[in-house]
């Protein structure tokens, strides 16, 4: 008879790094969504700062990608992303942690068929900008910002 080596349990070791257990979060979260999705998730810290990651249920990088693709083509702006998401997103929450979805065939279909921000939200970011420039006293640039995206070629990127 041979007996088999027991090893104890590994022991936890606090960490102040979120990154591990946020990028489980992430990946579970993912998992309770319909393909071709995004997922905009907000980690609420006691500081009252947030920590924001992204997901994509299957599918949804490629079709997001698209997506950005159509409507940076065809002009779409900030305006026109936040009233398109606003349009479709749906919000759960999990304790400290706040999930926006898109689901994406919807958007898409929106963009494709050319929905616009309408103008007063238009005008109220435009408003905001500018207070915006006076309050930083920094030099107002373009008065609109281009469109925020729903695929990771986008939302990853840093200007």
């Amino acid at each position: 008879m041979t007996a088999l080596a027991t090893r104890p349990p590994a022991a936890l070791q606090p960490t102040h790094d979120p990154a591990p257990v946020e990028k489980a979060v992430v990946e579970g979260t993912a998992a309770d969504f319909e393909p071709e999705t995004f997922l905009w998730i907000n980690f609420r810290r006691p500081d009252g700062g947030t920590r924001i990651r992204y997901a994509w249920t299957t599918g949804g990088d490629t079709l997001g990608d698209h997506i950005d693709q159509l409507a940076m083509a065809a002009g779409l702006d900030a305006a026109d992303w936040l009233h398109i998401g606003d349009r479709h997103q749906q919000t759960h929450t999990r304790g400290r942690v706040e999930i926006w979805a898109y689901p994406l065939r919807p958007v898409l279909a929106d963009v494709q068929r050319d929905v616009r921000s309408p103008e007063e939200r238009r005008e109220g970011l435009r408003c905001l900008l500018v207070k915006a420039s006076e309050v930083t006293g920094q030099q107002p640039g373009a008065l609109t910002v281009r469109w925020l995206g729903f695929g990771p070629a986008l939302t990853s990127r840093k200007d």
